[in-house]
């Protein structure tokens, strides 16, 4: 029998390509997209609802689906504070998480940081490690965090500080082995493949999936 998907954060960098990827999935039978602005694509299977992430808990029956993939998320800088930045990153997420998993969805399959930790001194690491404390007491049958390197791939705005990055781990890329793997920079797209096919596995529990491991799942779902 087929799904339904719920895809919060489509106009992203991972979510622009993990979207076509789920329409295109014959696992969905109807791909449902929440966000704040209507996206440029008409699909069949798509069915876009505009709202508020402020007040999320008011459009909860409108959240309803099988499989959840979370790929919100800003910067410090698009942010403008750290206010704001935790609160996309954090309640939104978290809220996001509850909602749905009290609409019993299965699973959660959410994007966070290759430094996530709770403890972090870097506020951007820390936020991401609550996040992920809290979205791990969520009662779906299996939680994916997937924690990417720097992404590879077009923005809708150019990041001087990612871009420089990005062409240091790209020199540096041989280098990156056995356990240094995980540094590599990683396209968004195949975050967004890894995504899909974990959520095909059909797990269960708490599943972190390092940035190394999920290139090789996305590599193997391309």
């Amino acid at each position: 029998m087929q799904k339904t998907a719920l895809i919060a954060g489509a106009s992203g960098l991972i979510g622009s390509q993990l979207l076509p990827l789920l329409l295109a999935s014959d696992r969905y039978a109807k791909v449902i997209a929440v966000g704040r602005r209507p996206l440029p694509i008409v699909h069949p299977k798509l069915e876009q609802r505009l709202l508020d992430f402020d007040h999320l808990e008011e459009h909860r029956f409108a959240l309803i689906a099988d499989d959840v993939y979370c790929c919100l998320g800003t910067t410090m800088r698009q942010a403008g504070s750290k206010k704001a930045f935790y609160t996309v990153d954090y309640l939104y997420v978290v809220k996001l998480a509850a909602l749905t998993a009290g609409n019993f969805a299965a699973q959660l399959l959410v994007v966070s940081a290759m430094g996530a930790d709770e403890k972090s001194r870097v506020y951007y690491n820390r936020v991401k490690g609550e996040m992920e404390q809290a979205v791990r007491q969520t009662p779906f049958r299996a939680v994916h965090l997937f924690r990417p390197s720097l992404l590879l791939g077009e923005r809708s705005e150019q990041r001087a500080g990612e871009r420089l990055g990005a062409v240091l781990l790209r020199t540096l890329r041989p280098v990156l082995r056995g356990p240094l793997r995980r540094y590599r920079a990683i396209d968004a797209a195949t975050v967004a493949r890894a995504m899909l096919r974990a959520a095909e596995q059909n797990g269960t529990g708490i599943q972190v999936h390092t940035s190394d491991a999920v290139a090789t799942l996305g590599r193997a779902a391309g």
